[in-house]
């Protein structure tokens, strides 16, 4: 099975961690993933702030980019909405294409590759924020669980108010500051009530707002995606 990588410009600038994870977890699986470089930023900022216009040469570009593969990975939610759901409006008939070939990570684990056990080990108590596009644009449901509650060593803790926003929302977070920050310290609070060692998620841009929160307020979670925790093994744990 053969799979490209679409790491998303978030993860790429300030997280490049995250998406060395995803490959590490797909090729543990036997998959072969390629890094098509021509990839850019999938166009979600402009077209949340309305500029359809200068959405659509992104759109254009990403896909030409992954032109030729049966299946498109990315440790994004927020970012696999937006092509699943918005680029056959964009982009005709070609970025319908595009959009029906890409899968969050884990629903490509478990829908595509079919595990929920990928081999992993994570010794420390987890609590896990589902972001809002996975949650509900995407409908990941139970996929993320099932996969952390296969992690040995891994015990999960419930997240009082999970299915409530962290107040990032992109540009929400820039335009409705003061809102935002409430939000997120509302969230915070609930993950620091858990006692859990780490929060995960499945969205860098929740966990950036989130984790700047937690680091102001001196709390003891730390942020972790996801991925990071699928590509932890025993013989080569994730730091």
């Amino acid at each position: 099975m053969r799979a490209a990588l679409f790491v998303t410009c978030v993860n790429d600038a300030l997280y490049p961690s995250t998406g060395i994870a995803t490959v590490r977890i797909l090729e543990r699986l036997g998959v072969e993933v390629d890094f098509p470089a021509a990839q850019t930023c999938c166009g979600q900022p402009q077209f949340n702030t309305g500029y359809r216009r200068e959405t659509e040469p992104l759109v254009r570009r990403m896909v030409r980019a992954f032109d030729g593969y049966d299946y498109v990975v990315t440790p994004s939610g927020s970012c696999a909405a937006m092509v699943r759901h918005h680029y056959p409006g964009i982009g005709g008939e070609d970025a319908a294409g595009l959009a029906s070939r890409t899968y969050e990570l884990t629903e490509f684990l478990v829908d595509v590759v079919g595990v929920t056990d990928v081999g992993a080990y994570f010794p420390h108590t987890v609590t896990y924020h589902p972001s809002c596009h996975g949650l509900r644009m995407l409908g990941l449901g139970e996929r993320p669980r099932k996969l952390l509650e296969s992690v040995r060593g891994l015990e999960l803790r419930e997240l009082p108010g999970a299915d409530e926003c962290c107040g990032f929302g992109g540009t929400f977070a820039l335009k409705n500051s003061d809102v935002s920050a409430a939000m997120g310290r509302d969230k915070v609070h609930n993950a620091v009530s858990t006692g859990a060692e780490v929060l995960c998620g499945a969205d860098n841009s929740c966990l950036m707002h989130i984790d700047g929160i937690l680091r102001r307020e001196g709390a003891a979670p730390r942020a972790v995606h996801l991925a990071e925790i699928l590509a932890s093994t025993e013989e080569e744990p994730w730091s």
